[in-house]
């Protein structure tokens, strides 16, 4: 729900009702300054037909309990419309800001995510939660906590991940892939795709059972002054996504090694102003679709057809509705071309 903080709480009433009007397929709502749960409850009470997502919601900062409960409510108030949307953060995070354990993370959401599969079939089938992992042990469910059945199934869980065991974790144990933003074609064609489709094998699953979803970063705007802003806000992005060790995989694809090692000293210090620009034009349209609104959702297509099933608008700065309507269109028509 891009531009949620801009508009404050009162906004969210006719966000998520205008996306649906512009032409979105779905609406991700984002674990940073707000609960990532709440603002897609209003989301299903004011749209009918677009898909709602957390992407994400941070899966170490909740035990699976709460989340399982949360996703499954959001399940029945959508009609089925939901999708969990789980990542780690990083361990500084988990442990300073949520007070959390943090351990191998890989392991960890592997069990957290099969934790909540067992309590949602222990809700819907009646038998007995004997759920026993290494990190997450759930062994009490009585009739009083669960919940009145609904009609729609479990919601779809897909998992954000950049680095390869993790993506091993979505292709094994989640329906979907949530690729992280910090990601360019290159990375996907060379480094993510090939470890999903080899784990998809060993496992036995189709890649037709399985969702790639990409929130890429897009730089646009309607006027030349909204897209230097946007352009300046991406960049900023870039430098702080590339100022983490987690990513540097990424950057040492395309041989930007310095780049992370440079961000990564700047971050220590507090220096964004700094940090920001060191992301050259080449950086960033390497990390970024940026142009007109109808040229930027062009190349969205022209990058990413064939290598993802779902493509999901990154703007961290105010996108206007004319600016994203113009984007579905440009990506829409150059579909239809294509």
């Amino acid at each position: 729900m891009a531009g949620a903080e801009e508009a404050g709480i009162s906004g969210l009433l006719g966000q998520a009702a205008r996306a649906q009007d512009i032409g979105f397929d779905g609406i991700w709502s984002t674990d940073v300054d707000r609960d990532p749960f709440l603002p897609l409850a209003v989301a299903a009470m004011t749209t009918t037909n677009v898909q709602l997502g957390t992407g994400i919601a941070v899966a170490f900062a909740r035990n699976p309990m709460t989340t399982a409960m949360a996703a499954n409510d959001l399940q029945e108030m959508s009609d089925g419309r939901f999708v969990l949307g789980l990542g780690t953060q990083i361990q500084a995070h988990i442990e300073r800001r949520f007070s959390m354990p943090w351990s191998a993370p890989a392991e960890r959401m592997s069990e957290y995510v099969n934790a909540i599969r067992a309590i949602w079939r222990s809700w819907r089938t009646g038998e007995r939660l004997d759920f026993r992992g290494d990190h997450y042990q759930h062994t009490l469910m009585t009739p009083m906590f669960t919940p009145t059945p609904h009609p729609h199934g479990d919601p779809k869980i897909v998992i954000s991940a950049v680095g390869p065991r993790m993506t091993r974790v979505a292709a094994r144990d989640a329906d979907g892939l949530l690729v992280h933003g910090f990601t360019t074609q290159r990375y996907l064609s060379e480094v993510t795709l090939p470890i999903v489709e080899e784990e998809l094998r060993k496992v036995g699953r189709r890649r037709a059972d399985f969702t790639i979803s990409y929130p890429g970063l897009i730089a646009s705007g309607s006027t030349d002054e909204e897209l230097t802003r946007a352009v300046s806000a991406v960049r900023r992005q870039i430098a702080f996504y590339g100022s983490t060790p987690a990513y540097r995989h990424v950057l040492e694809l395309h041989g930007w090694h310095d780049l992370h090692t440079e961000l990564h000293r700047l971050s220590k210090a507090g220096d964004w102003t700094t940090m920001t620009g060191l992301i050259d034009d080449e950086v960033l349209n390497t990390f970024a679709a940026v142009g007109e609104p109808t040229e930027a959702g062009a190349e969205v297509v022209t990058r990413f057809a064939g290598l993802v099933d779902r493509f999901t608008l990154l703007t961290p700065y105010p996108l206007g509705d004319e600016a994203a309507a113009a984007i579905v269109a440009g990506a829409r028509a150059a579909t239809a071309r294509a």
